[in-house]
């Protein structure tokens, strides 16, 4: 299989540290047990959609400005509180 799409996904340092440690146990990398679990559950989901009713895809969408402000945390909230940021 070709490899020539990247894609960044962020995990919480819980989760990172399990999946690490599923993946050693099993003798891979990290990525290709993310992939290996895409393809398990896309075929999963393209089961599902077949038997959906296609009213049933289509739900109201946000737009993407507001998509990402809503996944995308502020730089300034991952940054660990300073002094002068606790005193505001």
């Amino acid at each position: 299989m070709e490899l020539s799409k990247k894609t960044t996904i962020l995990l919480s340092p819980e989760t990172h540290r399990y999946l690490s440690e599923v993946a050693a146990r099993k003798g891979k990398s990290l990525g290709e047990l993310v992939r290996e679990a895409c393809v398990a559950r896309g075929t999963v989901w393209s089961t599902q959609l077949r038997a959906w009713p296609p009213s049933a895809l289509s739900r109201p969408v946000s737009s993407p400005r507001d998509v990402k402000q809503e996944s995308v945390p502020s730089p300034r909230d991952l940054m660990p509180p300073t002094r002068s940021r606790a005193k505001r």
